[in-house]
């Protein structure tokens, strides 16, 4: 993908940010349904985690709307057991009854054809299959911070994404999602956790931090519904991010004409800080 031509409508891997650490969270929780498994990842993107599962899966087939996406997924990740496909996913190309775990992040806030998108998962599913499945929270992701993400159809408040899940799969497991430099996820009741935020003039225990995305891991079997993968650890993408910042702004014309301005100034100060004093 084209830095220039980047949207900002799905994560490349270009982008080292918060979303970076949410979604490689989202994967990671992932990682553990699919050991020697099937696997389909529905809205895959550009496909790094399709990429990431195909190292532990039997096979996985990463699937998304866009041509060119799919086209650069397939240069950039080849192993004999993944492969990529175009399709939609109220329109999975796939037959039925293959997958033992069908994964999509954040995919359904992207679309209003909700139901068809569950029906289908349903469909490409094998018996008892496990679906696992991130949605932003409609609360704390848009209406709380007056945000408006251009490139999302529809999305759903916490009541409408658990209705919405559990009148597909008899067995469901919910935990919500937010990042700092880390992120974590914790159960539907988790254990009494303090948290605490501040600076160097003073810190101080913070209310019950609000969900800013929901993640279910449904089935029609029962399953071990505990979710693992509390937390991931971010702070080497923030490093990674912080310092391409760095460099785009040394590369900037405003910049460089700054240097080359003060390279008088920078030569006076080393020409006298080498002389040696009388």
């Amino acid at each position: 993908m084209n830095k220039k031509n980047w949207t900002g409508e799905r994560l490349e891997t270009f982008v080292f940010n918060q979303s970076t650490i949410e979604h490689l969270h989202r994967y990671a929780i992932a990682s553990e349904y699919c050991t020697n498994k099937d696997v389909l990842d529905i809205a895959c993107g550009e496909g790094y985690g399709t990429n990431i599962l195909s190292k532990i899966a039997k096979s996985v087939v990463g699937v998304d709307i866009s041509e060119s996406v799919i086209q650069n997924a397939k240069q950039q990740y080849q192993r004999p057991n993944l492969t990529f496909s175009v399709g939609r996913a109220d329109e999975i190309p796939c037959k039925s009854g293959t997958f033992d775990v069908v994964v999509s992040f954040e995919t359904i806030e992207h679309h209003d054809k909700h139901h068809e998108m569950l029906r289908e998962v349903k469909r490409v599913l094998k018996p008892g299959g496990i679906f696992i499945i991130s949605s932003p929270d409609k609360k704390f992701y848009s209406d709380i911070p007056a945000y408006s993400n251009p490139f999302h159809v529809k999305e759903l408040y916490e009541s409408e994404f658990r209705s919405l899940i559990t009148s597909y799969f008899k067995f469901a497991s919910f935990a919500s999602q937010r990042a700092g430099y880390f992120s974590v996820v914790l159960p539907e009741n988790p254990v009494s956790m303090k948290i605490y935020g501040g600076s160097y003039n003073e810190v101080s225990q913070l209310p019950k931090l609000g969900p800013v995305y929901w993640i279910a891991i449904a089935s029609d079997n029962e399953f071990s519904q505990k979710i693992e993968v509390p937390l991931f650890e971010g702070d080497s993408i923030i490093k990674k991010f912080k310092t391409e910042a760095q460099d785009k702004i040394k590369r900037s014309k405003p910049y460089r004409l700054g240097r080359l301005i003060l390279l008088p100034i920078f030569l006076l100060q080393n020409f006298f800080n080498a002389k040696p004093k009388s």
